[in-house]
């Protein structure tokens, strides 16, 4: 009989194939796969994947803006769309109709010769007599002839001007075709040789300074254009009201009318009142008619 010591019973009890060592080499590889799979988390870039359903993530706009920005040109951007908000809306753009006078100088002189307006308006006014204008703007002058012409047609072509009467419609024609006046806009020194050349003196101060009629010429002043006049500044009227009555006051002239005064302190002055130089007690007022009616002062 042999005789097995203690430590060589445990060993032999804990030996390779028996059931312990089993389970030892398990808890071993478990423990081994613990520590690679935190290892491997400690070294790869986090991916986190979710299977529920997330509400969508608008990005806002600045952000989109930026993305825009960041593309180069002509390249789409991969930022999805976003509209700005409904309530932000760009500045509006500061246009005669809301100033007193335009800035920068004013041209003094210019060729001395004229771009006519091309193309044929229609027909303003229900009855009377159909009168033909052509629109002249001084080359030289840095106004453009398309913008004065809209704005001598809008003006000549309001109910509340001459047309309204019922006894003289009006149609803007180009510088090929006959008419019985024409509307020209001419520097001041341009403007003073035409007027005195027609026997009306329009200087004031050394310069020429107002517009005037000579026949078959509404001839108006680019200082005044731009400028407007003292009574109409100081009153704190729009340039624009301003442009209404010089084109209106020229033309009645060649429509036979003559200076007015003012028919009543405070009230609305008639068009053929010289506004540029003085409202005679009346407040400015760019029309012919007042109310559906010609509205007329005393003459002077």
């Amino acid at each position: 009989m042999i005789n097995i010591s203690a430590p060589e019973a445990v060993t032999a009890a804990t030996g390779p194939g028996t059931e312990p060592d089993r389970r030892r080499r398990w808890w071993i590889a478990a423990m081994l796969a613990v520590v690679l799979l935190l290892a491997a988390g400690t070294l790869l870039p986090t991916v986190w994947t979710s299977t529920t359903s997330q509400p969508a993530v608008v990005p806002s706009a600045s952000a989109a803006a930026s993305v825009a920005a960041s593309q180069p040109a002509g390249t789409a951007s991969a930022a999805p769309s976003v509209a700005p908000p409904a309530s932000v809306a760009p500045p509006a753009p500061v246009t005669p109709a809301d100033a007193l006078v335009l800035p920068g100088g004013v041209p003094t002189h210019g060729s001395g010769t004229f771009d006519y307006a091309s193309g044929w308006s229609k027909v303003f006014g229900r009855s009377g007599t159909l009168r033909r204008y052509h629109v002249a703007v001084e080359k030289g002058s840095n106004e453009d002839v398309a913008a004065f012409a809209a704005q001598v047609e809008a003006t000549l072509g309001d109910s509340r001007s001459w047309v309204g009467q019922g006894q003289v419609r009006l149609q803007r024609v180009p510088g090929n075709a006959t008419a019985s006046f024409t509307v020209y806009l001419a520097t001041r020194d341009t403007a003073g040789r035409m007027c005195r050349n027609g026997g009306v003196n329009v200087t004031v101060g050394g310069r020429p300074y107002t517009s005037c009629r000579t026949t078959g010429r509404a001839i108006i002043n680019l200082d005044r254009w731009r400028l407007s006049s003292r009574p109409f500044v100081s009153a704190r009227v729009p340039l624009a009201t301003y442009r209404q009555y010089v084109i209106n006051h020229e033309v009645g002239h060649d429509f036979g009318r003559h200076h007015e005064g003012c028919p009543k302190r405070g009230g609305p002055a008639p068009v053929m009142v010289q506004q540029t130089l003085t409202l005679r007690g009346c407040v400015p007022y760019p029309w012919a008619r007042l109310d559906g009616k010609l509205l007329q002062g005393p003459p002077v």
